[in-house]
């Protein structure tokens, strides 16, 4: 890492001047640019965990405040929408961090100074490195500023069909589904994916729902059957027993369930 690097553009657009110029220099610094036995030490990984963090933080505190009506959901999605790395990486973007960042010559090479992943990664980074150098004040100040425009479209975002899926999931008390990449089409460092559901939702283990069926195989394979109230009922012997019958709560589950499987199926 190449010390005294002060980067004094870059902290003018951030709007912070850092005590400790070096903790900037450290957030730009990626790990193809070090020895392996130091990229601990001196790559940006430990300060992008941070970051990531403080952002979350900020994010949350400033949907909490600005949208006084959403519920929990619409703040989760507003949240994921301000955190992910796409938005971080147009933060960074609009910094031109890409231009600042220390690259080992094989990763440069590639364009990793335009990487989404990097991009995002190194711009959590350096809002780790503010919180350690001026606090979380000055950390909330700059999130506030470069996150401010994101944050009003944010309120209005609707969720995507795979986060509509994990939310009906989730309010079921089931696991997500499993997805499989059915195509990838764009460049490398922006892909498009078109992900499928490769396995319906599953009941989560210990879960009122993990109580019944554990497999969506297995569900499919029930048939419901509801008894009709007008319907004889005569003493039945133990050995010709019919199989149990689900009550009304249980058909809905499972019909739910079956239904679903027909959305995924090809």
């Amino acid at each position: 890492m190449a010390k005294g690097r002060a980067h004094e553009k870059l902290q003018a657009r951030l709007g912070y001047r850092f005590a400790d110029p070096d903790l900037l220099d450290h957030a730009l610094t990626h790990s193809s640019a070090v020895s392996p036995g130091k990229r601990i030490e001196r790559s940006y990984q430990r300060l992008e965990f941070l970051g990531d963090r403080v952002l979350g933080l900020v994010v949350a505190d400033m949907l909490y405040r600005r949208l006084p009506k959403a519920n929990e959901g619409e703040l989760s999605r507003s949240l994921n929408t301000l955190v992910r790395k796409e938005t971080c990486a147009a933060i960074a973007r609009q910094l031109d961090i890409g231009s600042e960042l220390n690259l080992g010559e094989s990763e440069a090479r590639t364009g990793g100074a335009n990487k989404d992943a990097i991009l995002g990664d190194v711009a959590e980074a350096v809002i780790g490195a503010i919180f350690i150098d001026g606090g979380l004040g000055q950390a909330y100040e700059v999130v506030e500023r470069l996150f401010g425009d994101h944050l009003d479209q944010a309120g209005t975002v609707r969720a995507d069909p795979k986060t509509t899926l994990q939310e009906w999931a989730h309010g079921r008390g089931l696991e997500p589904p499993v997805y499989a990449e059915v195509e990838r089409t764009g460049p490398d460092h922006a892909p498009a994916q078109s992900p499928r559901p490769l396995t319906p939702p599953v009941p989560r283990p210990g879960s009122r729902a993990g109580a019944r069926p554990r497999t969506a195989h297995g569900l499919l394979a029930l048939k419901p059957r509801i008894s009709s109230p007008n319907r004889r009922s005569g003493p039945v012997s133990r050995r010709t027993a019919a199989p149990p019958q689900l009550a009304p709560r249980a058909y809905r589950f499972v019909d739910s369930v079956r239904r679903f499987a027909k959305l995924c199926a090809p």
